[in-house]
């Protein structure tokens, strides 16, 4: 592989240490063994600190404490903690917009810029690009808690009033709230249980449906965060009143979702079951007609109303997605008409302009736009800025516009308007007061293909600095997901440019597990499958280190929620992959997953572990139960928040403990954990929260590859 400039193994201000400089490293805090066990379909399952699972135990909370003290007393004494702090501060201080929804006139987006430590939703001309965008909703500033984050929101028809949903602590507990537009004066209206609402509005703003969860203190302690529902809300009464307008759930993991015609005769609901099935109702208001669209099959489909027909996209006799339409009249599933085919490309997302539909897709994780007619014919493609990720896409009705969120590895989201003429950037941060000046190199992507263990290609992003060639003695750093039908795509990353300016490379496998190729792609990496994820994993560590990018003493992994599942497994079936890891927010107890917070909503991406079939595969490849005894393992930074309310915390206490009792090289390669307070999974983190833990996590990672930063390469 060639590039520009001189060969290098570290940029200028960075210099290659011996992991033997270490600093002093505590031992870690006791935490005794009991012989818990259970007898699950006829094997002995040991889990020698289950105790570590109950946080409101006193015992628990001082081992938590211990071991954070521990942690810090080891990062804080690296040297290259502050200069890397400076760094990736300034890096996720850049301008972003995200999240984008055009109404009329209006289009409103969740920006950050300058001082602002959480992104505020702000509203712009669709218009004027030079008429500088107004903020709505401030969460800092309306509770003065760093913390409090928006979740969600969504504009009534016309932009004349936002719901929204703010919590605090990372918790995703939504209270939803609304604001007059045009006066900023929030209404009275304050509807608790709300997380990741869904709203549908009525078209003149009277009312609304939407989405709610039971007050937790009303259902039994294994109900709470399932049997979530639609409701109907008129403005100015209250929410206590609401009416209950769908129950209609296969189960209490099933998750509605709701949407209205632009005339609020059709309500459409979309209820999803796991992440490879969606049931799609629609229901005429008028006469209250339900009509069934698909139901009970293993497809995802979303549609909409637009004029007469229902119209949308189906993975339906289409793993990657097809484009259909059916009128209103006959909109079940046997009647739809395909009007943009199945390609080589993943179909994403459809929207409807007055005169265009723009669908979304991405071949190989990279976005690609197309417009067509409303009737699938007048194929244009439509050129985006480089090789990036598109996201949010909304199409203005009203007009032949169109908005959308772009971003690559080292492009921060902004938001662009398409129109008959092409793209534009609309959104203007170089204009406002930037704290954070964003990247200052140039930077190559590489999208390399590699052969897994069945010899299925595989694609993975490799991005580096354009000073930099790699070789053996280059620190890299890979990362991954696989599962949920989630793309890794070109996203802008702090943490990826801060490597690539430190001479490092950075690695995104594309594995099973994800949608990078479709539904097939996600199906062949779940369930009985999920051992595939790994493996593509594997073989991309093994691919980096046999073409010289790197070496195993130089690569470390990183992977979050599912992702820390994957590094945690990568890294208890094959410890000599890698040198170091961060595992974040993890699940890694597979037999026991279930029992905890609203985990039993994957049990259709995982298994039941109550199932003998898929208990033996869980338990098979489940990372707390194959760590073993005098094993040296890489060096580990375990990071958690007390407040996630997706996945507990008791995964990377649990894994913590055993690996630091188990491990013959702690010394050396020391494991650690990290437990944040008023943080929960990482949505609503605040910067100075992110640039903290980015710090720590880095600083830890560079240690044990081997580097420590001086002056950044950059000279900021």
């Amino acid at each position: 592989m060639s590039a520009a400039g001189r060969t290098t193994t570290g940029a200028p201000g960075f210099r290659r240490v011996s992991p033997s400089n270490d600093p002093f490293v505590p031992a870690a805090p006791a935490a005794h063994r009991v012989d818990a066990f259970d007898v699950l379909h006829g094997v002995e399952v040991r889990d020698p600190y289950r105790w570590l699972e109950d946080s409101t135990r006193p015992e628990t909370a001082k081992w938590v404490d211990e071991q954070n003290a521990r942690t810090r007393e080891v990062l804080d004494a690296l040297p290259a903690r502050a200069a890397l702090h400076e760094q990736l501060h300034a890096l996720l201080r850049a301008g972003s917009s995200t999240a984008c929804s055009v109404e009329d006139d209006r289009v409103f987006s969740l920006d950050r810029w300058g001082h602002h430590d959480q992104t505020v939703l702000v509203v712009r001309s669709a218009g004027d690009v030079d008429q500088p965008p107004r903020t709505l909703v401030d969460p800092h500033k309306l509770t003065g808690d760093p913390t409090t984050a928006i979740d969600w929101y969504s504009p009534s028809p016309g932009g004349h009033l936002v719901a929204y949903g703010i919590s605090r602590g990372g918790d995703e507990q939504s209270t939803l709230h609304i604001i007059e537009v045009d006066s900023g004066r929030v209404l009275r209206e304050k509807i608790p249980n709300t997380r990741a609402a869904s709203v549908a509005w009525l078209p003149d703003g009277s009312a609304f449906a939407y989405t709610r969860y039971p007050d937790p203190a009303s259902v039994r302690e294994e109900d709470r965060g399932y049997w979530r529902k639609v409701f109907w809300h008129r403005i100015g009464h209250s929410w206590t009143y609401d009416d209950l307008i769908w129950s209609e759930l296969p189960d209490r993991t099933a998750w509605p979702n709701v949407s209205l015609s632009r005339d609020g005769r059709w309500l459409l609901v979309h209820t999803s079951l796991g992440w490879s099935r969606v049931d799609v109702h629609l229901v005429d208001r008028k006469t209250g007609a339900h009509t069934v669209l698909i139901e009970g099959i293993e497809a995802v489909s979303q549609l909409t109303v637009i004029g007469d027909h229902i119209v949308g996209v189906t993975t339906l006799e289409a793993p990657r997605g097809r484009v259909v339409r059916a009128p209103l009249s006959a909109a079940w599933h046997e009647r739809w008409e395909t009007i943009i085919p199945e390609d080589e490309a993943v179909i994403e997302a459809v929207a409807a302009t007055s005169r265009s539909l723009l669908v979304l897709s991405s071949h190989s994780a990279v976005s690609r736009l197309d417009r067509y007619d409303h009737d699938g014919g007048g194929h244009e493609p439509v050129p985006l800025p480089e090789l990036g990720s598109l996201a949010g896409l909304s199409g203005n009705r009203d007009h032949d516009h169109a908005f959308f969120s772009f971003t690559s590895f080292a492009r921060p989201a902004s938001l662009f308007r398409w129109d008959a003429s092409g793209v534009r950037e609309w959104s203007r941060f170089r204009e406002i007061d930037l704290e954070g000046d964003g990247p200052a190199g140039e930077y190559l992507v590489e999208q390399v293909r590699y052969p897994s263990t069945d010899g299925t290609s595989i694609s993975m992003f490799v991005i580096r600095s354009s000073s930099t060639t790699p070789t053996a003695g280059t620190h890299c750093v890979l990362t991954g997901y696989g599962g949920f039908s989630i793309t890794m795509g070109p996203a802008y990353s702090a943490a990826i440019v801060a490597v690539c300016d430190g001479g490092g490379l950075y690695a995104v496998a594309n594995i099973r597990g994800g949608a990078e190729e479709g539904e097939a792609w996600h199906q062949a990496g779940m369930r009985e499958h999920k051992q595939q994820s790994f493996d593509d994993f594997l073989a991309a560590a093994d691919w980096l280190v046999e073409h010289g990018y790197t070496s195993r003493e130089r690569l470390a992994f990183r992977g979050g929620s599912n992702g820390g599942l994957l590094v945690g497994a990568a890294i208890t079936q094959r410890p000599d992959a890698c040198r170091a890891v961060q595992i974040a927010v993890p699940l890694l107890d597979m037999v026991r997953y279930h029992q905890f917070l609203i985990a039993r909503l994957w049990i259709p991406e995982y298994g039941d572990p109550d199932n003998p079939d898929e208990f033996a595969w869980l338990y098979d490849y489940s990372p707390y139960h194959r760590v073993v005894d005098g094993r040296c393992y890489p060096a580990v930074l375990l990071t958690t928040a007390e407040g996630d309310s997706r996945v507990d915390p008791m995964h990377a206490r649990k894994m913590a403990a055993l690996l630091q009792s188990s491990t013959a090289c702690g010394d050396e390669r020391p494991i650690l954990l990290r437990e944040e307070t008023l943080a929960g999974h990482g949505q609503g983190k605040p910067v100075s929260q992110q640039a903290n833990e980015l710090a720590d996590v880095f600083a830890f990672l560079y240690w044990q590859l081997g580097v420590e930063t001086g002056p950044l390469a950059s000279g900021r």
